[in-house]
């Protein structure tokens, strides 16, 4: 039960930054407990099981429900993921009230999802379509806010290569 006298949760993002403004965001996610849940590296590359498959579906559809987010690179190992979100302007909402990817835009007033509603929202998705019997995933995330050009194809190298260094990873389990 919580108890603010003994827990002091507080946020890790940055209490200035607008979290559904334009931009790009690398995000980690680890699972409860950094339980293997989604596969095994081998031959320093990493191998979906069923879990880790619905991941990757549920990723790729994540600009079907958000339509101002772009999901660039991922990598989904034994116990966490790492992926980056880009935030885009929202679709303007052409005549008849549909957009061009044929979902409904937002309407007036209404606004952009927060980079912490599409990672709910991922979490969400993906725990329910795993019907894990024990919990899926930490309760928080890390995000990472990329500031230009170069911070970005450190970041895409950095999850293209993961597997590669699994046995380094400070989040490697056997």
């Amino acid at each position: 039960m919580y108890n603010p006298e003994i827990h002091h949760r507080r946020s890790i993002r940055l209490k200035e930054h607008d979290y559904s403004s334009t931009g790009m965001y690398f995000v980690t996610i680890c699972t409860f407990g950094h339980k293997p849940q989604f596969g095994n590296i081998t031959d320093d590359e990493m191998s979906l099981n069923s879990n880790g498959k619905i991941i990757q579906q549920i990723w790729d559809g994540l600009s079907s429900k958000f339509l101002n987010i772009k999901c660039h690179e991922c990598v989904i190992m034994p116990n966490h993921f790492h992926g980056i979100i880009e935030i885009t302007d929202m679709p303007t909402t052409p005549k008849g009230g549909q957009n061009p990817k044929g979902g409904q835009t937002p309407k007036g007033g209404q606004t952009p999802p927060l980079l912490g509603n599409i990672i709910g929202y991922f979490k969400y998705q993906t725990t329910k379509a795993i019907d894990s019997e024990t919990k899926l995933w930490q309760r928080n995330y890390y995000e990472h806010i990329i500031r230009n050009q170069q911070s970005y194809e450190e970041i895409v190298a950095y999850i293209i290569e993961n597997p590669l260094h699994w046995k380094n990873d400070k989040l490697y389990t056997e």
